[in-house]
């Protein structure tokens, strides 16, 4: 077998598979304006690049929390307690985008392994999955919390392939985020970009050689070059 035939797929959760439109409505409601959750969740990147380069650690849901705060101070609104707990208790609930399910069904049916690997904890990423109704596609789901390293780092991708017990030339990283494309591919993985809505590409970045509009474009490239 050649290494492209024994990839396993690594999947980005959040953005990638489950769409985070489904909180336009909290943000709507606490800050008056739905485009804001745009605005909080690029602060929470920022913030998790931030503290991933320069330390010291902390989990996801800390920069989640931070964002929120931040994002409220720059906008002049109190978010009270029920408000912070109301959106991020949102965030475990988040729909699939609507070819996820099938998308994940054709790569699984062709042969492929399939795994998760998500910034946020564990705990979050099974709740995430299991109510957006894809957890039993894949057969592991991987945080980068666990290498207490956020994934561009490459400490992430590299404790993902431990654990699925495959060298980083065997992973391929599915994400709609060019970072998280991009720290793959320096880590030694292959990589798959979803260019759904909003997603941009740095020019400065080598690009991939498997990208699409969405999971079902990407996963019919998976299959003709990796099969």
């Amino acid at each position: 077998m050649t290494a492209q035939r024994d990839r396993v797929l690594v999947f980005d959760v959040n953005e990638t598979l489950l769409d985070l439109g489904a909180l336009d409505p909290h943000f709507a409601r606490v800050f008056g304006d739905a485009a804001v959750r745009r605005e909080w969740f690029a602060t929470m990147l920022q913030s998790a690049l931030l503290l991933t380069v320069t330390g010291p650690y902390f989990d996801f849901g800390s920069h989640f929390r931070a964002a929120l705060a931040l994002t409220a101070e720059k906008r002049g609104v109190t978010v009270s307690e029920a408000d912070e707990k109301a959106i991020l208790g949102a965030v475990r609930k988040l729909p699939a985008h609507p070819e996820v399910r099938a998308s994940l069904t054709r790569l699984r049916a062709a042969g492929f392994r399939v795994a998760a690997l998500t910034n946020s904890t564990g705990q979050v990423e099974e709740a995430q999955l299991a109510n957006a109704g894809i957890r039993d596609l894949f057969d592991q789901a991987l945080t980068a919390d666990d290498a207490k390293r956020l994934k561009p780092a490459p400490e992430a991708y590299a404790a993902a392939a431990g654990k699925l017990g495959v060298p980083l030339a065997r992973v391929r990283l599915i994400a709609a985020h060019a970072w998280d494309v991009a720290g793959a591919m320096r880590a030694g993985c292959a990589a798959a970009f979803v260019a759904r809505p909003g997603a941009l590409w740095n020019p400065l970045l080598e690009k991939p050689d498997v990208w699409g509009e969405d999971l079902s474009e990407v996963a019919d490239q998976i299959i003709a070059r990796d099969r």
